[in-house]
């Protein structure tokens, strides 16, 4: 079990890594907005690039920080009922959500766009708006987004049998706070 500590801590520390370098698409994606905007309005001039290229950055913003969001415990959840259960019960449902609901789901996804991606890849797919931008990058964020997300969640996984078992104190940084 300890060897598999040590892999969610290696998925950890990618998904960690990746979704604090993506913080600065956030930073990118305002001034691409902000002088898309500006440039339209005062110089009455647009261009469907810019508008993409704004498109593409929330995506990868998205889809790249889901694996990190998961991390953080930050995906929203209603837990009216189930923050007045034991920490052990908490993570025996996350077991189950993440089994059950969570694998299936983002495998599926994963599985599903990567042959959209390839195709738009191998066949240079472009925008079909005048001066639009090639596809294949923001298709390649759809299964880049869920192969982080179901990495995390398998580190997810590993952390809470641990708990259950007694080898860890915490499952993770915080553990439904939201409510």
């Amino acid at each position: 079990m300890r060897f598999l500590l040590r892999i969610s801590g290696l998925i950890d520390a990618v998904n960690n890594g990746i979704g604090k370098l993506v913080y600065w698409l956030v930073l990118v994606a305002v001034i691409v907005s902000a002088g898309n905007a500006v440039i339209r309005y005062s110089l009455h001039y647009s261009s469907n690039a810019w508008l993409e290229l704004q498109w593409y950055l929330f995506s990868a913003i998205f889809l790249l920080c889901s694996g990190y969001t998961f991390l953080r415990n930050e995906h929203i959840r209603i837990d009216i009922v189930l923050g007045r259960f034991s920490r052990r019960v908490q993570c025996m449902v996350d077991i189950f959500g993440i089994v059950v609901f969570l694998f299936p789901m983002a495998i599926l996804i994963m599985w599903l766009s990567w042959p959209m991606f390839w195709d738009s890849f191998i066949t240079k797919e472009m925008s079909s708006d005048a001066g639009g931008l090639i596809r294949w990058p923001a298709k390649i964020l759809v299964p880049a987004g869920f192969f982080l997300l179901t990495m995390q969640a398998v580190s997810e996984l590993i952390k809470r049998i641990a708990f259950l078992a007694g080898l860890i104190d915490e499952p993770g940084e915080k553990m439904h706070s939201h409510s």
